[in-house]
């Protein structure tokens, strides 16, 4: 297995969370970015700076990863494609997505931003709390720890 991170848009605090378990775990993490990021030195992380353009790292993760591993990524479209896959994808808020809820989330999305192109202003996502960190934290040791 092989952990992807949708890397240009995942919270700080939530890639040292990805940091530390790859470490703790020996499990190869890669980030995809559209530009260079910090990564801490180890022999299980690694950064993919893919060129700037609309969903270019997110096709790039789609292109490389493999059947059972995991992407973190808050895009639901990526994810979507992740599970097509049969990859894992949860979201930086700890939330897994599954075959049984994509499909709904991913119509929610196409309909909020439908209305967003006709000028409705639908918000965005909550800012991420601490709650919300741990509740990923929490989630991703329970994946891991199920795949060991």
């Amino acid at each position: 297995m092989h952990i992807w991170v949708d890397a240009d848009a995942c919270p700080n605090v939530i890639k040292d969370v990805l940091f530390r378990a790859a470490n703790r775990t020996k499990i190869n993490m890669t980030l995809v970015a559209n530009k260079a990021i910090y990564v801490p030195p180890s022999p299980f992380i690694k950064i993919m700076v893919v060129r700037a353009g609309f969903d270019v790292a997110d096709n790039q993760i789609v292109a490389v990863m493999q059947k059972g591993d995991l992407v973190i990524t808050a895009d639901i479209p990526l994810a979507d494609a992740v599970i097509d896959k049969e990859g894992i994808a949860i979201n930086p808020r700890g939330e897994l997505y599954t075959k049984e809820n994509i499909k709904q989330r991913l119509s929610m999305r196409n309909f909020s931003e439908s209305l967003r192109s006709t000028g409705v202003m639908t918000g965005g996502p909550a800012p991420l709390t601490k709650k919300d960190t741990q509740a990923f934290a929490n989630s991703l040791d329970r994946f891991l720890t199920s795949r060991r």
